[in-house]
């Protein structure tokens, strides 16, 4: 009886034995951390504790069940087009209705659970792009393939700029710029490209961003100039960075966060409010738990079976980036306040959801890289052009 129950313990654990798990500790030690800064000592009433609780927990049975299949239906063509009309479709809905929060419409409220659907399209725009390019790469000289795969980006890009979600549309940007240059773009065409997002950034600014928008960007230039009014939240978050020194105030103790003079101290300043209560100390082991998540998903990405996986890899990785660059930049006043949250750390599911949901994929795509070479998938057809 002990032998059974032996195997049968031993054939469940080989079931996960493709799960990488020192990129899934640091993923939910990062999820920990944010956490317990959301928490006060000695206080009551704390609605972001209890529920993240629940979204951690939700996002660990996802990452779970994720990491089950291999994916190999993801080459398909007909399944990647649905997944990105998907994606479209719930961002047009949102305008529909979706609910108005501090002049966003960027998310379906829905009693206990707030769904934003920009997230997924992020995870959208990584697989479509993926597919892409698995086929793709050796002509990627060819400007062609570059408009068409930026027109998959820009589609998704331009409706979440439009809620408005300005942060999104930078990290989504970011995705397609970082996952262009993996493939292999050309100095030529990147500079093209350089040009092309200047004249589009004197066109936005000239005919589409509002007063507000504006007015953040105008406040990184000179941060100290209004710090009672556009500048405030900035101010306030260097003020929480700077005086967390080098051990920090202690866990539940940051006065900037839990006096709520930084405002959205759970969600787009979190990291201020992590460093005002860990230091200095605290965000070097966050750093580096993050570099632990970039690094292992970089080098599963590597052994990847086919330039999908490869792919899909990286496009994870810059994802992370992108939103731990802005984030951080955001916090320390480098960079205009967009609303964007920090992977992991930050308090809500549809973000949480999505980026263990990407990582269960990488890891269900690891299972078949262990034993299959590195080939374009010969289930892709010459005719799938499309995408």
């Amino acid at each position: 009886m002990l032998r059974a129950l032996g195997n049968s313990i031993g054939s469940r654990f080989r079931s996960f034995a493709h799960i990488d798990w020192f990129l899934f500790a640091g993923a939910l030690a990062l999820s920990l951390l944010g956490l317990v800064t959301m928490q006060p000592l000695g206080q009551g009433g704390e609605a972001f504790f209890d529920r993240q609780v629940v979204w951690i927990t939700l996002s660990v049975i996802v990452f779970f069940l994720a990491s089950i299949p291999e994916y190999t239906f993801l080459r398909r063509t007909p399944i990647v087009a649905a997944i990105f009309c998907i994606a479209l479709a719930l961002l047009a809905l949102v305008f529909i209705a979706g609910t108005v929060v501090k002049g966003a419409q960027s998310r379906f409220d829905i009693g206990f659970f707030v769904i934003q659907p920009s997230e997924f399209a992020k995870l959208a725009l990584i697989i479509v792009l993926a597919k892409y390019f698995a086929r793709r790469h050796i002509e990627i000289a060819n400007f062609r393939h570059i408009f068409v795969s930026g027109a998959y980006a820009a589609a998704i890009c331009i409706l979440v700029f439009l809620q408005p979600d300005f942060g999104s549309a930078i990290i989504i940007a970011s995705i397609w710029l970082g996952m262009v240059l993996v493939a292999g773009i050309s100095w030529k065409h990147l500079a093209a490209l350089i040009i092309t997002a200047l004249v589009v950034a004197g066109g936005l600014w000239a005919y589409v961003l509002q007063d507000y928008q504006k007015q953040r960007i105008l406040t990184f230039i000179h941060p100290l100039a209004d710090i009672h009014g556009a500048g405030y939240n900035a101010y306030q978050s260097t003020v929480a960075v700077g005086s967390g020194e080098l051990l920090g105030k202690g866990i539940g103790f940051g006065t900037q966060s839990k006096l709520r003079f930084l405002p959205e101290y759970q969600t787009d300043f979190i990291f201020a409010a992590y460093a005002e209560e860990w230091g200095f100390i605290g965000v070097l082991i966050a750093l580096c738990l993050y570099a632990l998540v970039m690094v292992r998903a970089l080098i599963i990405a590597s052994y990847g079976a086919d330039n999908f996986a490869v792919l899909f890899g990286v496009g994870v990785a810059l994802m992370f980036f992108a939103h731990i660059v802005v984030h951080i930049g955001m916090n320390l006043g480098l960079l205009p306040v967009t609303g964007t949250t920090i992977p992991f750390m930050s308090y809500g599911g549809s973000h949480l959801l999505t980026e263990f949901l990407a990582l269960g994929i990488l890891m269900g795509l690891r299972r078949r890289g262990k034993t299959v070479t590195r080939v374009v998938d010969e289930t892709e057809s010459v005719g799938a052009a499309l995408i």
